[in-house]
């Protein structure tokens, strides 16, 4: 556990519930998370998992109760919480027909970012892309695009970074940099909360595990001194979807 880490939840979710038509997705889910920290949310496909996300992003909205983000309310001061947080959803939404840079710096100019190219260039090379910088990402394998994605999230200096499914399609090299990145963001006071199906790399970097079955937080334990295996059963007890 990062020694940055503070007793006031950067993030605070309480009795949050999310209907979709017919569909309760999350049902009374309660959730803190402080600076330092790393949480990982594990659970079946439909879980809740990517909903409870994009909540904490602003990108949805809850149907009853509240997601707090560095003091602000996700549903109603929206603007003040994406100020503070690096989000990467599972597709990376980049652009194809255009550069790395030119990804970069429309994304910078959507959000509001006052960012030069020097601060662009050097967020490509934190993830590898700086040989590619002026390449059209049509030409990026999957793994680049993610990295991409991952280069947008970071352009802003975020105090929090809200991933979904971040290991996905890196190699070796790239997911090592993720994960150092991650551990040096938390020892920084960061707050990190990732979305992950993998019980390997994703959960190095994880202070807490909480596992969301129909649509609530059914297990919420430290990280530490659990092997593999350990969150592979912990998983099973929880979830019909057993690795």
């Amino acid at each position: 556990m990062s020694r940055a880490m503070t007793d006031e939840p950067v993030i605070r979710v309480v009795d949050l519930r999310k209907v979709l038509g017919s569909t309760v997705v999350l049902d009374a889910v309660n959730l803190e998370v402080r600076a330092g920290e790393a949480v990982a949310i594990l659970g079946a496909n439909g879980a809740g998992k990517t909903t409870l996300l994009r909540i904490l992003a602003t990108l949805c909205r809850p149907t009853r109760g509240s997601a707090i983000v560095a003091g602000f309310d996700s549903a109603r001061d929206p603007a003040r919480v994406r100020a503070q947080v690096g989000f990467v959803g599972h597709g990376t939404l980049v652009y194809d027909g255009l550069t790395a840079l030119e990804n970069l710096r429309f994304w910078s100019v959507l959000a509001g970012l006052s960012v030069d190219a020097t601060r662009l260039r050097a967020v490509l090379a934190m993830v590898d892309l700086d040989g590619v910088a002026e390449d059209r990402a049509r030409s990026f394998s999957a793994g680049m695009k993610r990295r991409l994605a991952l280069a947008r999230a970071l352009v802003g200096t975020p105090r929090i970074l809200l991933l979904d499914e971040p290991f996905a399609s890196l190699d070796q090299r790239a997911s090592k940099w993720l994960e150092n990145h991650l551990q040096e963001f938390k020892s920084g006071g960061g707050t990190v909360v990732l979305v992950t199906h993998s019980f390997g790399r994703g959960l190095d970097v994880a202070d807490r595990i909480a596992i969301l079955s129909g649509g609530r937080v059914a297990a919420d334990v430290p990280r530490a001194h659990l092997s593999g295996d350990d969150v592979g059963r912990l998983y099973a007890l929880h979830t019909e979807d057993a690795p």
